[in-house]
């Protein structure tokens, strides 16, 4: 006991040292988080405006939704390789290029004439703007101190949380207010601003341009066919009827055999693309797979919510933006408690809790109705907003906490990877789910609204005398109204579907949380000062 009494009395000092940040570098942290919040937002921000892009491009349906789609594909390939890239050229130099790069292809996308150019412009707007994102976590984790990670760990976990949830809210009003062409005119001046700051004020590490020397090409070739030709097929499959459309067959074979190529590769040359070792750290696999399915919860939502918004509501991307703020005010005002809890409770209640919070809020969505508007869905939006960040937070802490510096970009990377492929995965899933469970409902519902049946007789037999006391007819009208009250009813029911699958998903969640180890924190006290 005197020893320790002794060691509490002289840690302070040298505590008080090791927490003096240089306001340099937070000045650098703070122009990172907000690149890395530009780049995520993007990724969203078009979801609402599509019709907008497509009237004003004069672009075909099936091709307005390669805005998107080229974006995500091209963000996949980069996140994971930003790792290797910051080792050779460092962190500095990385991230001031994809921040000038992000700038240069945004200002690009505003000056799009037909769809073409915009889904090679968006492409390069992900695959530059990608660099910026594990950049963050890395920083986050190698240049603050732990005592500083109540703090930090919420910043950026709201930031990753946040983007995608206000991009159609942030779309929307920009479409509405202006044009289509300021959802990507409006990352110009906030873009050079974080340039300079960043070419000005990183200095994190050095570079190791020798390592340029061993860079694995093939690695780079086989992990772009495989994680770009998956990102196809789970985008594409649905709509394309997945295998037996001929594109989508070839894009899973060229994934399949890049898949192959690229962890031969990872596990056999001195220099991998990837660091797929970061994987033995148990803490980093479970924190890897509870960000995987975040990713599933994060994206699936912010894509269920304005599909039944505009799909069954009516409402346009502006009122669709207003009704989902709430749950970007939920996040907001539980970062700072989620940061102090981080400091007193144990991370895997912490993460279990919010794993509740978002199961309680996906459960209650399985009452949905045609009627469902702003009030009903306001407690399960800031049910979502509050168990996404009380998730976050530790996940981020128990993935990256205790990994070493020396690891922790190459790790920051995948694990970042694993939040993209989640939402990829998900909002596949989720779109094949709706699409058969909408049909079979719509099967059964036709068995019941048939001639044998009174009540579907009486509804028809007002609703045809109703439109032929305006002088139409009445019979035809009425008939196709009740087929579309049918369809809507069949979406409806599949939407609640979906909502009791999520809601499993993570209520198992709760239960896996303890799965892991309690993080120590001696560990991460020794990264701490790097």
């Amino acid at each position: 006991m005197a020893a320790t009494a002794t060691a509490d009395r002289i840690v302070p000092p040298a505590a008080t040292a090791e927490e003096r940040m240089d306001p340099r570098r937070l000045i650098a942290f703070f122009a990172m988080v907000f690149g890395m919040f530009m780049s995520i937002l993007d990724i969203q921000i078009v979801s609402a405006s599509l019709a907008e892009i497509q009237a004003g491009l004069s672009a075909g349906s099936d091709e307005v939704a390669w805005v998107q789609t080229a974006y995500l594909i091209a963000e996949v390939i980069m996140i994971p390789l930003s790792g290797t890239l910051a080792r050779i050229v460092s962190t500095r130099v990385l991230f001031s290029v994809s921040a000038a790069g992000f700038t240069a292809a945004s200002a690009l996308a505003a000056t799009a004439t037909n769809i073409d150019q915009m889904i090679v412009y968006r492409a390069l707007q992900g695959f530059i703007g990608g660099g910026m994102i594990p950049s963050v976590f890395a920083a986050a984790f190698t240049i603050f101190p732990p005592s500083k990670r109540s703090i930090v760990s919420p910043i950026i976990g709201l930031v990753a949380t946040l983007a995608p949830t206000i991009g159609p809210t942030v779309g929307g009003y920009l479409s509405h207010a202006f044009s289509w062409h300021w959802l990507f005119l409006v990352n110009i001046i906030p873009g050079i601003i974080v340039t300079i700051i960043a070419w000005n004020f990183i200095d994190f590490d050095k570079p190791e341009l020798s390592l340029f020397k061993k860079f694995d090409w093939w690695g780079l070739a086989s992990m772009a066919v495989f994680l770009g030709a998956l990102e196809y097929v789970l985008e594409e499959g649905n709509a394309k009827d997945w295998f037996s459309d001929e594109h989508i067959f070839l894009a899973a074979i060229a994934s399949a055999a890049g898949a192959i190529v690229f962890f031969y590769r990872a596990f056999k040359v001195e220099f991998p693309i990837v660091d797929l070792r970061a994987f033995s750290n148990r803490n980093f696999a479970f924190g890897s797979l509870f960000s995987f399915i975040m990713g599933i919860g994060l994206y699936g939502l912010t894509y269920l919510y304005p599909l039944y918004l505009a799909g069954i509501r009516d409402y346009d991307s502006l009122m669709i933006g207003e009704t989902l703020f709430v749950s970007g005010l939920a996040m907001f005002c539980t970062a700072p408690v989620a940061g102090r809890l981080s400091t007193v409770l144990d991370p895997r209640v912490m993460m279990a809790i919010g794993f509740a919070a978002f199961a309680a809020g996906t459960w209650l969505m399985t009452g949905l109705t045609a009627d469902w508007d702003f009030y009903e869905l306001l407690i399960p939006q800031i049910l979502r907003g509050i168990g996404l960040m009380l998730c976050m937070v530790p996940i981020n802490n128990v993935a990256l906490g205790t990994l070493s510096p020396a690891r922790i970009r190459g790790a920051s990377g995948l694990f970042n990877l694993t939040r993209n492929l989640g939402g990829a995965v998900g909002l596949a899933a989720i779109n094949t789910i709706l699409t058969q469970r909408e049909q079979e409902h719509y099967a059964r519902l036709q068995e019941h609204v048939q001639w044998g049946n009174p009540q579907a007789m009486e509804q028809l037999s007002n609703m045809t005398a109703k439109y032929n006391s305006h002088g139409l007819d009445g019979a035809a009208i009425a008939i196709s109204k009740l087929s579309g009250m049918v369809r809507q009813q069949a979406m409806v029911m599949s939407f609640v579907d979906v909502f009791l699958i999520l809601t499993g998903l993570f209520a198992a969640l709760i239960f896996c949380a303890f799965l892991i180890k309690k993080p120590q924190t001696v560990p991460a006290a020794e990264g701490g000062g790097h």
